[in-house]
């Protein structure tokens, strides 16, 4: 009996997906909830596991875009027989010991020795066939003729020359001739993001605010409490918990940068469901930290070392993709100065991290080295006032320069 592997409901929105790979060939045993391939859809790559235990069979090519509820394998429930046990049973043991050739248990096993010399000569020049004549009469000089010969073996520039040929062409199937191009098929995720980044520019009216911020008092603050930190919650304190803690307490301030346009309706959202962009080999993904103002430093610290790690391996769960309400993108990790991020939709604002730079800075009558950062804020205008920008990035700001400040909030 067979049990079909079908494509499941893979969250809101996707309906198709590619088969990246499969991790187990046709004719595997395969275990219940085994992974069995790798799926990739335009949000992110999870594994396909195996609903029965049994043989897998039927799989679908690699590179095929299936639906929802297509069939990608079969799984045979009757476990595989091995075939010698097969041939076992069917023919007597008899007529199996009359196949077994005589020769083969008549000579000892020492008398095919002489013949291995002959199956794998030397490389000599001497075992090359002669012709008859030159057997009845060898004369001396062609002896030493041939002796000499030795220089045969150097005729091997014509292979070397061949290698480069051989080497270049694996992996290059679409390098079109001498023009120096390589061509590949667009990711699915790599879509994706194309199509949400020209939807974003299309359909609203973007617009950025700017302003810079002392992270002396932060990095100060981080540097003499990491190790307690790290001891009493086993991570590491980052920059990200203190913008994750900032930006959701902002936005109790300014809840307009927390809502989005549907229609002709405006969607205020109660929670905060944080983005936090990561960079992987196969794109941006933006997992999402749901309920990000309930946090405490800790939570947000663990949380977004899973979702980060999650992402770079590719096995993020779709729900973790979805829902968000605000994202922050750090460009400073790559040495970003400056950038102007693009909205992620349907949100309505974005906030960018940049590098943090040791620069002269006046307080008071003095000039001072502090280590500043630059951030920005792109945002809808089309809801989202000039104001309110203004104001929810200055607040971020003052919560980031005085961060023992953010313990007052609620």
């Amino acid at each position: 009996m067979s049990t079909e592997v079908t494509v499941p409901a893979m969250g809101e929105s996707i309906t198709e997906a590619v088969i990246l790979k499969w991790l187990k060939a046709d004719g595997d045993q395969v275990a219940a909830d085994e992974p069995l391939c790798e799926l990739e859809t335009d949000k992110a790559t999870f594994d396909l596991p195996s609903p029965v235990a049994g043989v897998l069979t039927g799989t679908r090519a690699v590179g095929a875009t299936v639906q929802v509820g297509d069939v990608v394998a079969k799984i045979d429930a009757t476990p595989a027989e091995k075939p010698h046990a097969i041939t076992a049973a069917k023919i007597p043991a008899n007529q199996v010991a009359l196949e077994k050739p005589p020769a083969a248990q008549e000579t000892p096993p020492r008398a095919a020795r002489p013949e291995v010399p002959k199956i794998q000569p030397p490389a000599d020049e001497e075992l090359q066939p002669v012709p008859p004549a030159k057997r009845e009469t060898p004369k001396p000089a062609a002896t030493t003729s041939a002796r000499s010969r030795p220089s045969l073996p150097k005729a091997p520039p014509a292979p070397s020359a061949a290698k480069p040929q051989a080497a270049g062409r694996p992996g290059c199937k679409n390098l079109s001739e001498g023009n120096g191009q390589r061509r590949e098929p667009m990711s699915k995720v790599r879509r994706r993001i194309a199509e949400r980044l020209v939807r974003a520019q299309h359909t609203a009216a973007m617009l950025t605010t700017f302003n810079e911020i002392d992270m002396t008092n932060v990095l100060n603050l981080r540097e003499q409490h990491k190790e307690q930190f790290e001891q009493a919650h086993g991570v590491s304190l980052g920059l990200m918990s203190f913008f994750s803690r900032a930006t959701a307490i902002a936005i109790k301030h300014f809840p307009v940068i927390n809502a989005e346009i549907d229609g002709d309706d405006v969607v205020y959202h109660e929670h905060v469901n944080l983005g936090i962009a990561v960079n992987t080999e196969r794109g941006l993904v933006v997992p999402v930290l749901r309920n990000a103002e309930a946090m405490s430093f800790p939570q947000i610290e663990a949380e977004i070392k899973r979702v980060a790690a999650a992402a770079r391996d590719g096995k993020l769960a779709l729900e973790e993709l979805s829902g968000g309400t605000f994202t922050i993108t750090n460009g400073g990790v790559f040495g970003s100065l400056l950038s102007t991020p693009i909205l992620n939709p349907p949100q309505s604002a974005i906030l960018g991290m940049h590098t943090i730079q040791r620069r002269p800075v006046c307080i008071g009558k003095r000039i001072r080295g502090r280590r500043m950062m630059y951030v920005a804020l792109s945002y809808d205008h089309r809801l989202v006032d000039g104001r309110d920008a203004v104001q929810f990035l200055v607040k971020i700001k003052q919560l980031l320069e005085e961060p023992l400040a953010m313990l007052l909030e609620d």
